[in-house]
């Protein structure tokens, strides 16, 4: 299968494209290697990629998703079968400072991409979305189902978007699309923009952590692990207009799915510092502050419809995966 991934070195990228060379799939692989966060640790991660057992079958391309006619030219030369696209300007509080950067990355970008899939007819895309679409809803836990239309960050409106989009381009063009509302990803190599990396970097350093909205706040944490295996099963099972999921795929008429994928296990934001205390064997210093300007109270997948349609459900304890990352992050730093 050659499959082609965007935002190869960034986070789940680089786990999804060793998941696919594992496996002797080709994978295209691109980045733009922006700066929104370290250079080096993406290049890093490419290093890793690079050195792969089945790095034959890889082939990297520093890209940028926003140059239409770059993009076009890249989906006829190489015609890919199928597309899993994770390039996107991350990050809800940086859309507030930058929105241009979300109106390039994530809506001309995404155009470009899903031109690319109509031009090739590819058999599928996969695309990243984000639990940030449910915005202000307060019903727990969030379903696919649920309406999403008051999102409180530009990012979460880009995400939103995302998906009208991609359902526009499965009913017009009968390209089988499926976004994938990710919850609080976490883990090695993980984003330093994060809290994971942003509270272990200030404990290890005698910081203070920010602990936003006086520690009220809760999240479906997901391990990098389980995010990646219900990436690639999605991916291996294509979007169509009936089927197994038709009355609740949220379009009757289109090769169109959305699915949540969360651990369904909401934690509180103090229990999880808890366990990062506990991992690196430091008290953290504690600074309380209001909630910030776009975010949210609380995060939690209703992932159901996940399970229902690739027969799996992430369950990696967030105790285990803070550790996992903790024991990453000293072996990276050296600390």
């Amino acid at each position: 299968m050659k499959i082609l991934v965007t935002g190869a070195a960034g986070f789940i990228g680089f786990y999804v494209v060793q998941r696919l060379l594992n496996r002797g799939d080709e994978v295209i692989a691109i980045d733009n290697l922006n700066d929104y966060y370290d250079v080096s640790l993406k290049e890093a991660r490419l290093n890793v990629l690079q050195s792969h057992p089945n790095a034959k079958n890889l082939t990297f391309l520093k890209f940028d998703i926003a140059d239409t006619n770059g993009v076009l030219q890249l989906f006829l030369e190489q015609k890919p079968q199928r597309i899993i696209h994770l390039a996107a300007q991350a990050g809800v509080r940086y859309s507030i400072k930058n929105p241009h950067a979300y109106a390039q990355s994530n809506l001309v970008g995404f155009t470009n991409i899903l031109e690319g899939c109509r031009a090739i007819k590819a058999d599928h895309l996969v695309y990243a979305s984000s639990s940030s679409v449910y915005g202000g809803n307060t019903k727990m836990p969030f379903s696919e189902t649920d309406a999403v239309d008051n999102p409180v960050s530009l990012y979460a409106a880009t995400k939103k978007a995302n998906e009208l989009m991609a359902h526009t381009y499965s009913h017009l063009y009968q390209l089988p699309t499926t976004g994938l509302r990710f919850f609080t990803v976490y883990g090695p190599w993980g984003r330093p923009d994060m809290a994971p990396f942003l509270f272990a970097d200030a404990i290890l350093k005698g910081k203070a952590i920010q602990i936003f909205n006086q520690g009220e706040m809760m999240r479906d944490f997901t391990y990098i692990d389980d995010i990646v295996e219900g990436v690639i099963r999605t991916s291996d099972k294509s979007a169509t207009p009936e089927g197994l999921l038709s009355k609740d795929s949220l379009s009757y008429s289109a090769p169109y799915r959305i699915f949540n994928i969360g651990n369904s296990q909401p934690e509180k934001l103090l229990d999880f510092i808890s366990y990062l205390e506990s991992a690196i064997g430091v008290e953290a210093k504690k600074e309380f502050l209001p909630m910030q300007p776009g975010d949210v109270k609380a995060t939690y997948a209703d992932t159901s419809k996940l399970e229902e349609w690739i027969d799996f459900k992430p369950e990696t304890q967030l105790k285990t995966g803070i550790t996992a990352f903790v024991k990453w992050y000293r072996e990276y730093y050296k600390i």
